[in-house]
Parts: C-alpha cells; sequence; structure tokens
C-alpha cells in the first residue's frame, strides 16, 4: 500500500523551512569577522574571488584565507543539512505518490494487456487481409507504370517512324516539329535510358541533316533563280515592248485619223481601238510568276520560302538572312561582267534582262518573303545596279561609232527602265546617261545619212521615174505626200522627179524616225525641237551640201539640169511632209510645228540647181543670138517676120517649155524663163551698144521691135501656165529691151528728161546706154530722134532739142 499522503498544513511549513538562511559565525575578533562576511557575501553573490586571493598572499596571510574558506564550507554544511531536514518531508510525501501511482500502471498494464489481447485476436486476420491489399495495391503500382512507360514510348516510337516518315518525304518542317514535340514531351520523361541516350544524340544529328538538305535546295535554286531571272527579264521586257508598240500603233492610228480630219474627208468615220493589254508581270494575279510551281517560266520561290522558314524553326533565320542577301549579292556583281569576247551589241539585251529579272525577284521577295530581305537592301542593290549599269553604258557608247547600234541599245535600255519602273525602281539616272550622248548619236546618224545619200545621188540617172502599179505610186509618192493632185493617175505613170528624189525622201523619213525613236521614252517629254535641229542640219548641210556637189559636179546638158531642178521643186514639198513627219511622230500639233517652220532648207542646191539649168538655156540661147550679126543695121526696108536669131531662138524656147511644162512646176518654169529672156534681151542691148554695131536706121529698130513683140507673143502664150503675176514678171524680163526700142521710136524722146515718165515708162534704161546707142542712130527721116545722129544737116528746132537733150545725157554722164 501506497502511504497516505500528507497534510496541506506539513507540507506547507516544510516549504517553509527550505528558505532558511546560513547563520553566521560566531567568534573572532572584528576585523576576521568583517573579512569573513565580505568572503561569504562574494561567494554567495557569485563574485570574482580574485582581489580576496591577492590581498591574502599580499598579507602573508594566505592561511587565513583558507580558515575563512573551511569556515565558510561548515558553515554550508550545516546549512545543507538544515535543507535536507526541511525537503526530507516532502521527499517522504513524493516517495509515497510514487507507490501509489505504480499501483495504478500495474492495473492499467494488465488492461492494456487484455485489450492487446483481444484486439490481437481481432485484428490478425485483417492484418492479414492488409498486407495482401497493400502488396497487390503495390503490384497495380507497378503494373500502371509499366503501361504508361509503355504507352510514353509507344508514343515516341510513333513520332520518330512520323518524323522518319517526314524526312523520307522530304517533309523537314514537320519532321523538325515532330522533333521538337519529342523534345518537349518525351525526352525528360522516357523512363528507358536507352531510348533518352539514343534521343539525345539522334535529335542533333537529324537536325543538321535537315540543314545540309535544306541548304543545298536552296543552293540549287540559286543556280535556277539565274537562268529563270534572265528569261523572266527578257519576258518583261518584251511585254513592254509590245505595251510600246500597242501604243505606236494607237498613235499612229490618231495621227490618221487627224490626218483625214485635217483633209476634212468627212465621209470616213474612224474609231480607235485600244486592245486590252494582256496580263502582265506586275498584277498580284497576273504576274507571270507565283509562289508554287505553276508560273510561266517555273518562277518558283517556294524552295527559297521553304528554307527560309526551316531556318527559322531552326533558329537560324538572321544567319539564313545574312547568307541569302550576300549570295544574291554576288550573284548581282556576276551578272555585272560584260564578256570582252562577245560584242556588246550581241549581249546587251542578255545583260540588261540578267539584271531585270533579278531585280523583278527581288521585289517579289521584298513583298512577299516577311522580311527575309529589307527594302533598304533592295534599294542598296538597285544603287549598285544603277551605278554598274551607267558605267557600262559610258563605256560602251564611247566606243560605239555606228547610229543604228547606239539606237538598239537605247532602246533596250529605255524599254528597261519602263519595266523596273514599273515595280517602282528610280531609273533616271539610266535615262540622263542616254539623253547624254544624244549629240554622239544624231552625229553618227548625221554621218550615216551622208554615206547614204551620196550613194543614193550617185546611183542616179538623171531620168524621169517610172511607175507600172499603184503600190509603187503609193510607196514613192503618197508617202511622202509628195503628189500635186489628189487623183491617182493612170498607170504606168511617168513621174516629173527621178529615183533619188524617193530615195533622199526615205532616207530622211528613216532619220526622222530613228531620231525621234531615241529621243521618245528617255525621259524628254517635248523633244521635236530637238529633232527639228538635227533634221534641220540634215537637209541644211547634208543633203543640200549633196546636191551642192552633185549639181558642181555630175550635171551634163540642158536635161539633166532641168531634171535636176524638177527635183528640187518636188524635195520642195517633200520638206514640208518631213516637218509635219518629225511634228506627228513628236506628239505635238500639226499648227506649232507649221507655226514654226523656216525658209525652204535646200534653197541653196535649188537656187543653184535653176542657175544652172539658166547657164545652159543662156548658153544655148547664145548661139543662136550670134545670128543677130546677120541683121542688116542700115536696111531699106524693116523685116516684118522678125530676124533669123529670134525665130530659131523662139523655136528653140518653145521647144524646151513644151518639154520642161511636163517636169518642171510652173514657178520654176517661170523663173527659169524670165532669167532667159531678160538675157536675151541684154544681148539685144549688148548688141546695139555694142562695137560690132557702128550704126543703124530705123528700119532696123523696127525690125528689132518686130522681134521683142515675137518674143513678148512668146511669154503671153505662156500665160495660162503661170498665175497673173507671174506672167507679168515673165513679160517684164524683155523691160530694158522694150523700153530702149520703145525710146527710140518715139515721137518725143525729150520726155526722156522728165522724171515722171522716165520712172514710169524707161525706168530700166541707163542713161550712158541711152547716149552711147542714140549717137549711131542714122536716119534722113523726118522722124524726130533722128536729129541725134545728123548734127551736119539743117536742123529744125525739135532737132535742135534734141541735140540739147543728148547734149546734156552727156553732161550729166
Amino acid at each position: 500500500m501506497a502511504p497516505s499522503p500528507l497534510p496541506l498544513k506539513e507540507m506547507q511549513s516544510t516549504r517553509s523551512r527550505r528558505k532558511v538562511a546560513p547563520a553566521a559565525a560566531d567568534g573572532g575578533d572584528s576585523g576576521d569577522k568583517l573579512e569573513q562576511l565580505l568572503l561569504s557575501s562574494a561567494i554567495c553573490n557569485g563574485e570574482d574571488l580574485g582581489p580576496f586571493v591577492r590581498k591574502a598572499f599580499a598579507s602573508s596571510r594566505p592561511e587565513t584565507l583558507l580558515h575563512h574558506l573551511r569556515h565558510f564550507a561548515r558553515s554550508k554544511e550545516s546549512e545543507i543539512e538544515e535543507v535536507c531536514k526541511a525537503h526530507y518531508q516532502d521527499f517522504i510525501l513524493a516517495v509515497d505518490d510514487l507507490r501509489s501511482l505504480l499501483s495504478d500502471v500495474d492495473s492499467l498494464k494488465s488492461s492494456l494487456s487484455d485489450s492487446n489481447s483481444r484486439l490481437q485476436s481481432v485484428a490478425g486476420p485483417l492484418l492479414s487481409s492488409l498486407d495482401s491489399f497493400v502488396e497487390a495495391q503495390n503490384v497495380s503500382k507497378n503494373v500502371d507504370f509499366a503501361l504508361t512507360s509503355v504507352t510514353s514510348c509507344i508514343n515516341l516510337m510513333e513520332l520518330c517512324s512520323r518524323a522518319n516518315h517526314h524526312l523520307s518525304n522530304g517533309s523537314f518542317y514537320m519532321a523538325l516539329k515532330c522533333l521538337d514535340s519529342i523534345e518537349n514531351e518525351f525526352q525528360v520523361k522516357t523512363p528507358s535510358s536507352t531510348l533518352k541516350r539514343m534521343l539525345e544524340r539522334k535529335i542533333p544529328e537529324i537536325r543538321s541533316h535537315i540543314e545540309r538538305k535544306i541548304s543545298k535546295e536552296f543552293g540549287d535554286w540559286l543556280v535556277e533563280i539565274r537562268v529563270v531571272s534572265r528569261n523572266l527579264g527578257q519576258l518583261a521586257i518584251g511585254q513592254a515592248s509590245a505595251a510600246r508598240q500597242r501604243e505606236e500603233d494607237l498613235r499612229m492610228k490618231q495621227r490618221q485619223a487627224e490626218e483625214q480630219s485635217r483633209l476634212s474627208l468627212r465621209d470616213c468615220v474612224y474609231a480607235l481601238e485600244e486592245e486590252d493589254e494582256e496580263g502582265g508581270l506586275g498584277g498580284d494575279e497576273s504576274d507571270g510568276y507565283s509562289n508554287g510551281n505553276n508560273g510561266l517560266l517555273g518562277f518558283d520561290l517556294t524552295p527559297l520560302y521553304r528554307a527560309y522558314h526551316i531556318h527559322q524553326t531552326l533558329g537560324l533565320e538572321d544567319r539564313f538572312k545574312q547568307y541569302y542577301f550576300e549570295n544574291r549579292k554576288l550573284q548581282l556583281t556576276s551578272d555585272f561582267q560584260v564578256s570582252s569576247m562577245t560584242p556588246f551589241l550581241e549581249s546587251h539585251q542578255t545583260f540588261f534582262a540578267q539584271i531585270a529579272g533579278f531585280f523583278i525577284v527581288e521585289d517579289r521577295v521584298l513583298r512577299t518573303g516577311g522580311g527575309l530581305i529589307s527594302k533598304m537592301e533592295v534599294e542598296n542593290l538597285w544603287e549598285t545596279a544603277v551605278s554598274k549599269m551607267c558605267s557600262v553604258l559610258e563605256d560602251q557608247f564611247s566606243r560605239m561609232q555606228t547610229a543604228n547600234h547606239l539606237l538598239l541599245i537605247k532602246d533596250y535600255v529605255s524599254l528597261l527602265g519602263v519595266t523596273l519602273r514599273r515595280y517602282g525602281y528610280p531609273v533616271d539616272a539610266l535615262l540622263d546617261v542616254l539623253s547624254k550622248h544624244r549629240d554622239k548619236y544624231h552625229e553618227l546618224l548625221l554621218s550615216d545619212c551622208r554615206k547614204q545619200i551620196a550613194e543614193a545621188l550617185a546611183a542616179d540617172k538623171f531620168e524621169q521615174m517610172l511607175m507600172k502599179k499603184e503600190y509603187e505610186y503609193s510607196m514613192n509618192v503618197l508617202s511622202f505626200q509628195i503628189q500635186t493632185s489628189d487623183i491617182i493617175p493612170a498607170f504606168p505613170y511617168v513621174a516629173p522627179f527621178s529615183s533619188t528624189v524617193p530615195d533622199c525622201c526615205r532616207i530622211v523619213r528613216s532619220f526622222i524616225e530613228d531620231s525621234v525613236s531615241f529621243m521618245s521614252y528617255g525621259g524628254q517629254l517635248d523633244f521635236y525641237d530637238v529633232v527639228k535641229k538635227y533634221l534641220d542640219r540634215l537637209l541644211s548641210e547634208v543633203l543640200d551640201g549633196a546636191l551642192l556637189k552633185l549639181i558642181s559636179s555630175s550635171v551634163h546638158g540642158v536635161s539633166q539640169a532641168m531634171q535636176v531642178a524638177a527635183n528640187m521643186a518636188v524635195l520642195e514639198r517633200a520638206c514640208d511632209f518631213f516637218f509635219r513627219h518629225a511634228a506627228q511622230l513628236s506628239g505635238i500639233p500639226l499648227r506649232m510645228a507649221e507655226r514654226g517652220r523656216r525658209q525652204f532648207p535646200l534653197n541653196k542646191a535649188r537656187d543653184a540647181a535653176e542657175e544652172m539649168l539658166s547657164g545652159m538655156l543662156k548658153t544655148k540661147v547664145d548661139g543662136f543670138m550670134t545670128l543677130i550679126e546677120n541683121v542688116n543695121w542700115m536696111t531699106d526696108e524693116p523685116s516684118q517676120g522678125g530676124n533669123e536669131y529670134v525665130n530659131e531662138v523662139i523655136i528653140y524656147l518653145e521647144t524646151l517649155v513644151s518639154t520642161a511644162q511636163q517636169i518642171l512646176p510652173p514657178q520654176v518654169l517661170k523663173r527659169v524663163l524670165q532669167d532667159v529672156l531678160s538675157h536675151i534681151s541684154e544681148k539685144i542691148v549688148g548688141t546695139l551698144l555694142g562695137d560690132s554695131v557702128k550704126r543703124f536706121n530705123v528700119n532696123a529698130i523696127i525690125g528689132i521691135d518686130v522681134d521683142i513683140r515675137l518674143l513678148e507673143s512668146f511669154a503671153d502664150n505662156l500665160a495660162p501656165l503661170f498665175s497673173e503675176g507671174d506672167a507679168n514678171q515673165l513679160n517684164n524680163a524683155l523691160a530694158e529691151s522694150r523700153q530702149l526700142i520703145n525710146l527710140l521710136l518715139s515721137n518725143h524722146p525729150e520726155n526722156f528728161l522728165n522724171l515722171v515718165i522716165r520712172e514710169r515708162s524707161y525706168n530700166t534704161l541707163d542713161y550712158r546706154k541711152v547716149v552711147t546707142i542714140s549717137e549711131k542712130l542714122r536716119d534722113p527721116s523726118d522722124r524726130l530722134f533722128g536729129t541725134f545722129g545728123s548734127r551736119g544737116a539743117r536742123q529744125n528746132p525739135k532737132k535742135k532739142s534734141l541735140d540739147a537733150l543728148i547734149k546734156r545725157l552727156k553732161d550729166v554722164s
């Protein structure tokens, strides 16, 4: 049995006894007691005893310190004893409590043992079932893990198989997506270490394989696109040429309509229809190329975009952009090479077509490539290309000495400019190079035309041109608008000009067309003044000079001179056509061209031809005029039918006119006859004035008057051929001889001194000639004018006044 617990009061008394303080020692003197108290206090307070120790040794009294320490220890033993006595009762009580607690523990232990036995008997089967369940659960987890691992491996193998399938089919992007899925979803979570090592080794290899394959495809595309670019450039420039030709055809129809309108052919209706342009290369739906495989020229950007996309997927986008730009730049640099083995005239189309195709491709890549190349990079490439093309053109143009070669290259370059301008590329620098060589081209063209004109003139036989068919008439006459009538003549038709006229017209027309062709599409809209300037030079310098040379060296005989004069008259009409044709081709209204028309540019050759013809006719006439020496100047009877010389002259002139009026225009014929008649008049006056005629009588002067009347009658008979003014001018050619004969036969010769009458009736006479000729007049008749030659006879007042007149005329002279 456990002891009963102590009463509450006893426990409280016991606890109070634990607080009893140690008693102070009795004895010793007061100093020792004080030290002992201080030492005890320091020990109780846990202070440092070093000062006490040092003091004891310093005073050589360590025994005292030991004594005090022993005394303090004895005092503490007693205190401990007191504490033990004070706590003994509590210890007894605690032991009693423990004994009581032990009894309760034993009871509890027995109860727990019984409960455990009962629990073991009940839970045994349950624990056995639980163990079976746990074991089955672990097996299930292992099976689930195995199934999950197998499923993951199956999915992984399916992805690997799919990746292999895409690789074998060349679907690199899908293969890369499979690799990304493998890396992101399976590589880290793969339970198989073997598969994991295989993936870690194979995935980089596959990526490298794809990069190599796609780089090879891109390299093949780079090789192929050069050929495609050349074909594409040729196609684009060809379409630009076709469009230009359609524009030219439309302008031609418009010019024809304007010409018909100008000629007031109101019964003709002209409809100008503009054909729809076929799909060009610039549109989005009709580019002539595509991103697929359906381009007109196989222009396929798919390999490029495929390579770009694959490199984007591989994370190599910037590197591929740089690689693409550098390779295309190298290709462009290679395209700039001009072969020294092939003439540039033969290779220029390929050269420019290659560059045009290059920039058509780059424009497409810029617009559809998704940032593969930037606008700044394309502009830099274009600036490089323009600089190189300008340099090549400058070099090649400086070497060329044939205008046609220059024109062919210029036309192709202008088509290149039109083509690339559609894609937004500036081409002003190229056009400036063309304009810079404008003068050289025209100088070469003038040189070519000079040779052609010289050959055409050298081949001229000075015969009227025979045209047997209407197409010949249209080709040689109507095409140059040199016809004199709108009525088509009967065939065969003998033209008034020789073959050199249409030949020269064709050369000039070709010059105009070549000049306009060079100036067209060159960036300068109003170029008529330039074309007109060089056309003036061609006509006034080249053609006029060649005709002058022909006239001075190759014309022999009146028929040839007459043919040349006829040709000049036709060329005068042709010159009007030339300037109209230049205006039409230059696209300016005809009224503006006609307003700025200058004088006939071939006037030197025309004047020389007419002068040569007149000179030859004068020479012929001079041969007949020698018969004037047979005239009897002192005849008793005046000639009624005219003297022999004048009859011969008139017969010749009539024969000449019958031939000349078939080929010479009235104006030319009038000028030539006027010059010849004036020459005949001068010869008559010169004969009367010359030393061969010492004297003559009135009958001889009457005979000369008949001669002049015959000549005037000849001129009057030609009046229907000329206008009234021209007919009057033709009659005036005999004015000097007519006025002289009138004066010699006048009844009032003193009127010659009257200024008014003299200006009206004798304005062509020189008073010195009058004096000389009048002194030769010897006539015994009563004619008042006879006093000029009868000074020794008895004179009447009129004769005296006439003598005075002659004297006054002599005084003036």
